[in-house]
């Protein structure tokens, strides 16, 4: 065969049924196409009139309608912009995928901004076809002498174009729908769709019924507008009652003053906000106004904890706004809704590109003009650049929480509890956000006061610094080697408490000595304090149960050796359970018998293992790493000094398992067949009292 070259051949008519099906993923999406295109030409227009090339009428209003009409099956989207010439519906329209936008932008690059200019594509008219089986466009140009145009076409790749017969300028494009898309000229799913995706569009958009009954209203004759249809006057005379003076005379008092009022034609209310919170300046908002947003959006009447309003032009322009919502962890999803916007439209929820994971868990919204959006908008292109957007609203949030934390520690004390999985769940997934919140995460201690690492450590390290200090003061003459040998500084421990009750005995004795922990109590703090140690080695978490310290044993030099061997071979024979590790201490609380303490280590492997199953990871024994136990015993306690002595009394297996289980009961839950046996156990101990 013969060497040869040429062009791939592209047949329209496969083609054009691919656009219609394919284009974009849901259907009712062709509302947000042709109320843009309508919003773009407005804006263009104005845009001509700033520029001198077009004038105006003095009450010229730019606007969006929408008339359904369920009976003839019809949509119409009409708008007031600068229309089309018969030269510009053959390019624009006849010529798929050839934006008119980038265009016009091309064209007046030189003279005016972008900003507002939505459509980039050329192929947001043809969503029509997913829902019409015919779509007509009647349109007439701004430019003086332009002949209205009227275009049609069937579906296929063959359209129709004639002289029109349009009186003003704009465009009114008529979707004949097909059966399966009747839904769409239903007046409330109409006004649904169009909420959902045109909310806060630049240009006011207004939705009608084709042959609706007239509505009317009542208003004050001096509210009445220019543009107001009285329907009729209406006067309504002063209004008197019968009441008693203060010298116990009756009179009669007006209560309700004479009226003019006048009914008129219902006012059309736009559906959308053309100028949202999140574009206007944060000085310019209240309190109640960004509230108010939060409900409306979002339809959550709990108000949100705070926000973060953002509003940047450089590099990029980028504004929204983010609440951080107040969430019962217990009962609601922690799961948020970002919503994204390009120039006031509405692409879609939680573009994950742009929206750091973390952030899913908040609430807000986000507008940016410069995104590189796909042909159907729903997703992204340059991943560079949307990197760049989603580091900046990251820095963002967290120059917000370090704000809050440097200057209203107190509102960020009150918030941390509701806000604290959000931080802590960022700081896991985002290096950068954890290096910035790394001293601005608070802990809630044992006390109910909430501290910082830095405000945690600071009295230890300043005892370091000053034991350190002291080291310095050496002979200058010790050699290299010597210094080579000397150890690393011990890391500080900060214990912790996972639960407040279950480990009330160990959190009495630390109070009892002065002691403090701090209470992490949520699931995702066994993976955050292992991250915080691995990021921060000068210090490492253990939970209170896991040692005890120095501080809660008495400053006796007795003997234990004896004791501990005896009450281990008790303990280990009372329990059948040769692998306990006992140890005898003289513990400063005489009041604690027992006290069980699990390592650090095995007990977070178990944790890990728990959450893993949980996960569905099937064929793990969450016990194969289970933490290593063991029993201490206070010396300076009667009862242990009873089992010490008595160690062949008949009761005291009965006695060494119910100080196990006791000790147990500090650390963790009874498994059932535990807590069976522990509660006929206590009920015998209580009998021999009887007799």
């Amino acid at each position: 065969m013969a060497e040869k070259h040429g062009n791939l051949s592209i047949d329209s008519d496969n083609l054009f049924p691919i656009i219609k099906k394919w284009l974009y993923s849901d259907h009712d999406i062709f509302y947000r196409e042709l109320i843009s295109n309508g919003c773009d030409a407005i804006t263009k227009l104005k845009k001509l009139d700033m520029m001198g090339e077009y004038s105006l009428p003095a009450d010229y209003k730019g606007k969006i309608q929408v008339i359904v009409n369920p009976e003839e099956k019809t949509i119409k989207i009409i708008d007031n912009g600068l229309g089309m010439t018969a030269d510009e519906v053959e390019e624009y329209i006849s010529r798929i995928a050839f934006s008119g936008a980038t265009d016009f932008i091309e064209k007046y690059k030189d003279k005016s901004n972008d900003d507002q200019i939505i459509g980039h594509f050329g192929l947001g008219f043809y969503s029509a076809f997913m829902v019409a089986d015919e779509v007509t466009i009647d349109t007439l140009s701004y430019k003086e002498g332009a002949t209205p145009v009227h275009w049609s076409c069937d579906g296929g790749t063959e359209y129709d174009m004639e002289d029109g017969d349009m009186d003003d300028v704009g465009t009114e494009i008529t979707l004949y729908l097909n059966e399966d898309c009747l839904e769409f000229a239903n007046e409330y799913r109409a006004r649904e769709v169009i909420e959902k995706y045109c909310s806060f569009m630049p240009t006011e958009i207004y939705l009608s019924k084709e042959n609706a009954p007239e509505e009317y209203e009542t208003i004050d004759r001096a509210d009445k507008r220019d543009t107001d249809v009285v329907v009729e006057e209406i006067h309504e005379d002063a209004k008197y009652e019968e009441k008693e003076n203060e010298n116990g005379e009756k009179e009669q008092v007006e209560v309700s003053p004479a009226k003019d009022q006048l009914k008129i034609v219902k006012r059309p209310v736009p559906l959308n906000d053309t100028t949202p919170l999140w574009t206007k300046s944060p000085n310019e908002c209240t309190d109640e106004d960004y509230k108010d947003f939060y409900r409306k959006v979002f339809l959550d009447y709990k108000e949100p904890l705070f926000w973060i309003h953002l509003n940047m032009d450089y590099p990029f322009n980028l504004k929204g706004i983010l609440y951080f919502p107040k969430i019962n962890t217990e009962y609601d999803s922690i799961e948020g809704t970002i919503k994204l916007y390009n120039n006031q439209v509405f692409i879609a929820d939680n573009i994950k590109e742009v929206i750091p994971e973390f952030l899913m868990l908040l609430k807000g919204v986000i507008d940016c003009p410069d995104l590189p959006l796909n042909v159907s908008r729903s997703a992204l292109q340059n991943d560079g650049f949307v990197k760049k957007i989603s580091e900046y609203i990251t820095k963002k949030v967290a120059d917000k929480l370090i704000g809050l934390c440097k200057t209203e520690k107190e509102s960020y004390e009150k918030y941390w509890d509701d806000i604290s999985p959000f931080i802590k769940f960022g700081c896991l997934k985002d290096e950068k956000f954890c290096d910035k919140m790394n001293d601005y995460i608070l802990f809630k201690d044992i006390n109910d006061k909430y501290q910082t690492l830095p405000e945690l450590l600071a009295p230890v390290e300043d005892e370091n610094k000053d034991a350190k200090a002291d080291e310095t003061k050496t002979d200058e003459s010790k050699s290299d080697d010597t210094n080579a040998d000397e150890k690393e500084p011990e890391k500080e421990t900060v214990y912790y408490v996972t639960d407040v009750n279950q480990q009330g005995q160990y959190i009495k004795m630390f109070k009892e000595q002065g002691m403090n922990a701090v209470i992490l109590d949520h699931n995702i703090d066994t993976s955050f304090i292992t991250q915080l140690e691995q990021r921060n080695d000068h210090y490492k978490f253990m939970r209170i149960d896991s040692d005890l310290t120095e501080s809660l044993k008495d400053d006796s030099d007795a003997d234990l050796t004896e004791a501990t061997n005896t009450l281990s071979e008790v303990f280990k024979k009372a329990l059948n359970n040769d692998k306990l590790t006992v140890k005898v201490e003289n513990l400063k609380n005489a009041d604690v018998a027992s006290v069980l303490t699990l390592s650090e280590q095995g007990r977070r492997m178990q944790d890990m293992m728990k959450m893993y199953a949980m996960g569905g990871m099937g064929g793990m024994d969450p016990n194969m790493f289970a933490a290593d136990q063991t029993l201490t015993l206070n010396a300076n306690n009667e009862l242990v000094k009873y089992i010490l002595d008595n160690k062949d009394s008949e009761h005291v297996p009965m006695f060494a398992e119910q100080l196990y289980d006791l000790a147990m009961l500090s650390n963790q839950p009874l498994s059932v067949d535990q807590m069976t046996k522990f509660v006929k156990r206590s009920n015998d101990i209580m009998l021999l009292l009887t007799k």
